[in-house]
C-alpha cells in the first residue's frame, strides 16, 4: 500500500512529461547547413560594416581637412580685422588732428574776417568823411592852393589817399581769396578723411561677418566630427558584438557537423572499446590507425623539401575519437595555420603530448584530463592532405619517438 502510494504521483508525473513533450515538442536544433548559411550572412554583414566603417573613417578625414582648412581661413581673417582695426584707429587720430587744425583754420579764419571787417569799416569811414566834406576835385585843389607849393601839396595828399585806396582793395581781395581757399581745403580733406574711414568700418563690418560664419561653419564641422566618431565606435562595437556571434556560430556549425556525423556514424564492431596501453604505461590516441608517416627527417608532402617531422602521422577516418596518452593539464587548445586545431597536454613529470589537425577538440586551456579522456575528433585542418593525426611526445622541451612509448 505504502509503494502504491508513492508510485501514483510517479506515474502522474511521468505522464504530464510525455503530454508536454506532445504539445510543446523540443525545439528542432539548426542543422549545419543551416548555420553556415546565417555564417555567410553574418560575414556579408561584416563585410558591409567594413565598408561603412571604411567610409566613416574616410568622411572623418575629409571632415578634418575641411575644419583645419577653414581654421587657417578664419585666421587670417582675424588677422586682416586686426590690421583694419589699427588702420580705423590711425584713421580716427588722424581726423581728430584734422579737426585741432580746422579749429586753428577757424581761429585764423576768424582774425582775418575781423581784420577784413576792421579794414571795411575804416574804407566806409574815410569815405564818409569825404563825403561828409565834400569831394575833392583837380580844379578845386587849382583854384583853392594859396601858392603852387601848396597846390604840389594838396595833389600829393590826393594821389596819397589813391595809393592807399588800391592797397586796402588788394588786401580785402587777397584775404577774402585766402579765407575761401583756406575753407576749401580743410573741407575736401576732411571729406576725404571720412570717406576713408567710412570705408575701413566697412571693410572691417564685411570681414567681422565672414569671421562669425567661419565660426559658425567650425561648430559645425566639430559637431558633424563628433557625430563621425561616436557613428565609428558604434559600427566598432557592432563589428565585436558580430565577431563574437560569428564565433559562437563556428562552434555551433562544428557540433551540428559533429552531431549529424553521429546520426549516421556505426562504430566498426571489431574495434576495441578503448585504446591500448603500452607496457611503459602509454596509451595509444586512436585505434584503427594507419602509420602514414614516422618520426624523423622526411620531404614535406606539401612544401617540398626535406625536414624533421617532430611526430607521427596516424591515417583514420574523420571524426575518430582521440584520447589523451596520459593524463595532464591542458596547456593549448587552439587553431594554427600549420596545425590546424590541435591540443597539447602537460603530464607534469617533464612529458608532453601534442595532437594535431583536429576537426575539433572538446577540452579548454586549463582543463585537467584523464588518461583516455576524449579530447577531440580526427580531421584535415591546417597544412594537411588528408585526415590523420599527428601526435607528437616531448621530454623537457626536445621531441622524442612516440613509437617508442605507445608500442
Amino acid at each position: 500500500m505504502l509503494h502504491k502510494k508513492f508510485l501514483l504521483p510517479l506515474i502522474c508525473c511521468a505522464i504530464c512529461v510525455i503530454l508536454l513533450c506532445i504539445v510543446f515538442p523540443p525545439a528542432q536544433a539548426a542543422s549545419s547547413s543551416e548555420i553556415r548559411e546565417q555564417i555567410n550572412a553574418m560575414e556579408q554583414e561584416q563585410e558591409n560594416l567594413r565598408h561603412e566603417m571604411e567610409k566613416l573613417e574616410s568622411q572623418i578625414q575629409q571632415n578634418t581637412d575641411e575644419l583645419m582648412a577653414l581654421v587657417a581661413n578664419k585666421a587670417a581673417i582675424d588677422q586682416q580685422i586686426n590690421v583694419l582695426h589699427k588702420q580705423i584707429s590711425v584713421s580716427n587720430d588722424q581726423i581728430a588732428a584734422y579737426a585741432l587744425l580746422m579749429a586753428d583754420k577757424e581761429l585764423e579764419l576768424e582774425k582775418a574776417e575781423q581784420y577784413l571787417a576792421e579794414l571795411n569799416a575804416a574804407y566806409k569811414a574815410r569815405v564818409r568823411a569825404m563825403e561828409e566834406e565834400g569831394q575833392y576835385s583837380f580844379w578845386q585843389v587849382l583854384f583853392e592852393s594859396r601858392s603852387l607849393s601848396d597846390f604840389l601839396d594838396r595833389l600829393n595828399i590826393i594821389e596819397e589817399i589813391a595809393r592807399s585806396d588800391t592797397k586796402r582793395l588788394k588786401q580785402l581781395q587777397f584775404t577774402a581769396n585766402l579765407v575761401a581757399q583756406a575753407r576749401e581745403e580743410l573741407t575736401v580733406e576732411k571729406q576725404a578723411l571720412e570717406a576713408a574711414r567710412l570705408q575701413l568700418t566697412a571693410d572691417q563690418l564685411s570681414l567681422q561677418l565672414k569671421s562669425e560664419q567661419a565660426t559658425t561653419i567650425v561648430a559645425e564641422l566639430m559637431d558633424k566630427g563628433l557625430e563621425y566618431e561616436l557613428l565609428l565606435d558604434q559600427a566598432e562595437r557592432d563589428e565585436q558584438a558580430l565577431m563574437e556571434e560569428l564565433a559562437k556560430l563556428e562552434d555551433d556549425f562544428d557540433d551540428a557537423v559533429y552531431q549529424e556525423w553521429l546520426a549516421t556514424y556505426v562504430p566498426p564492431t571489431t574495434a576495441p572499446a578503448t585504446p591500448p596501453v603500452s607496457d611503459s604505461g602509454w596509451l595509444t590516441p586512436v585505434t584503427n590507425y594507419r602509420l602514414s608517416s614516422p618520426f624523423g627527417m622526411r620531404p614535406h608532402p606539401i612544401l617540398g623539401y626535406d625536414r624533421m617531422h617532430n611526430g607521427i602521422d596516424m591515417a583514420c577516418p574523420a571524426w575518430t575519437p582521440i584520447y589523451a596518452t596520459r593524463g595532464g593539464k591542458v596547456t593549448i587548445a587552439k587553431y594554427s595555420d600549420s596545425a590546424g586545431n590541435y591540443v597539447q597536454i602537460s603530464h607534469g613529470d617533464g612529458y608532453a603530448s601534442v595532437y594535431m589537425h583536429m576537426i575539433q577538440y572538446v577540452v579548454s586551456y586549463g582543463d585537467y584530463v584523464a588518461q583516455g579522456q576524449l579530447i577531440g575528433y580526427v580531421g584535415n585542418t591546417g597544412l594537411s592532405k588528408g585526415n590523420h593525426l599527428h601526435f607528437g611526445i616531448s621530454y623537457n622541451g626536445t621531441y622524442v619517438n612516440p613509437m617508442e612509448y605507445i608500442g
